[in-house]
């Protein structure tokens, strides 16, 4: 099989509806020496031929469709099972398929036995985190078949030792291959004995807080509190008593747990495009009896709720997108703000101060005034007017 195959399908791949730039790809060289590795294994029937495939990490479809389509033999022959954690990746593994014309004989699944279950290969993106690694590694080990190969890659740059130590906990076979174009795959077999309960959920207490913080490994910053989060419940006795309040990106769901416990008459809406933040909040908000008055859901920058629905939004946006730097992702859920808030209706937002979204929040909401301000952070209160 020719290189330019899966150069071929890459370069017609998009990231929607997920942020789209210039500077921002749909694929990258793990993409291809995941699907290559796969493919001469699979001829050399290793593992066993009719063995089950299993895709976790899959950002936006390069592995899955991959799979389907560029086998040698067909990778995909009996159908492709995929674990994606945002909703983004998800919709635009369909929206590739469908635009690519290519039969949708993938089906989306929860990390978990359902997606696992028989897999006797199973291809994984490397994600940044060892603790999601390490949720990733307990459900292949726990079940998958136990002649699985985990072929699990990334960039060279972000990989680390930790990783190697990671799937040795779980797997008695684990070899580093060379690097090839600036990735490396890690291949890991015979899954050791596990524990009967998983790891994860993890539940730690934050004593500051007064509050049970449950974590799934992929969540960002586990059971801790970050700093930004941190700056803005500073500002909690300030943020105005409303009916209906959303906590945007909400990770473990500690802004909603803390506003739902502050005002008692408030609905609160926890969303994040992360499935393993999603079950988070939803058993942060259980663990601290607020479960009643606080609502979970995976969107896309809310994209299933209705316009002008709620009074109070509250937004620590992120920076990063995969290994990026980049605004587009805060500006995309400012953006959804506007939309979503009642003219009157407020967006609480903490952002590091380099970012300069006040242009942004002025444009896309409305009048702005800077609430507080550290050597790190901006904590701003935006109105929404009646014409934004």
């Amino acid at each position: 099989m020719a290189d330019t195959n899966f150069e071929s399908l890459f370069a017609r791949l998009r990231r929607f509806p997920d942020v789209e730039a210039a500077n921002l790809q749909a694929w990258d060289a793990t993409d291809k020496l995941l699907l290559e590795t796969a493919v001469e294994m699979h001829a050399a029937a290793m593992p066993h031929p009719g063995a089950r495939l299993a895709v976790v990490g899959d950002r936006y479809g390069a592995l899955t469709l991959g799979a389907l389509t560029l086998g040698a033999p067909n990778l995909g022959e009996g159908g492709v099972r995929v674990h994606q954690d945002l909703i983004t990746g998800e919709r635009a593994l369909r929206s590739n398929a469908d635009a690519l014309g290519i039969d949708a004989n993938f089906e989306q699944l929860p990390l978990g036995a359902e997606l696992l279950d028989g897999a006797s290969l199973v291809l994984l993106q490397l994600p940044r985190s060892l603790a999601e690694l390490e949720e990733i590694a307990d459900a292949v080990a726990r079940y998958a078949a136990p002649d699985v190969v985990l072929v699990a890659g990334g960039r060279v740059k972000h990989m680390s030792l930790g990783m190697n130590a990671v799937l040795a906990r779980y797997f008695e076979d684990v070899q580093p291959q060379l690097a090839r174009q600036k990735s490396r795959l890690l291949l890991a077999r015979r899954p050791k004995p596990v524990p009967a309960v998983p790891p994860f959920p993890v539940t730690g207490t934050n004593e500051e807080l007064g509050l049970a913080v449950c974590a799934r490994g992929a969540v960002f910053a586990g059971t801790g509190l970050d700093i930004g989060t941190r700056f803005l419940l500073d500002f909690l006795p300030q943020m105005p008593p409303v009916t209906h309040a959303i906590d945007l990106g909400c990770g473990t769901g500690i802004l909603a747990a803390m506003y739902a416990r502050a005002n008692p008459a408030a609905r609160v809406t926890a969303t994040d495009r992360s499935a393993a933040a999603i079950d988070s909040a939803l058993a942060t908000a259980r663990a601290n009896g607020l479960d009643a008055r606080i609502d979970v859901l995976q969107d896309d920058a809310m994209s299933s709720l209705p316009d002008a629905s709620a009074d109070l939004i509250l937004l620590n946006p992120p920076f990063h997108l995969e290994a990026a730097v980049h605004a587009g992702a805060g500006i995309k859920l400012i953006e959804a703000a506007g939309r979503v808030l009642a003219p009157g209706g407020e967006l609480w937002t903490v952002f590091n101060s380099h970012l300069h979204y006040r242009p942004a929040l002025e444009r896309l909401i409305g009048p702005t005034r800077e609430v507080g301000r550290n050597p790190k952070f901006t904590v701003t209160a935006s109105v929404r007017g009646p014409h934004t």
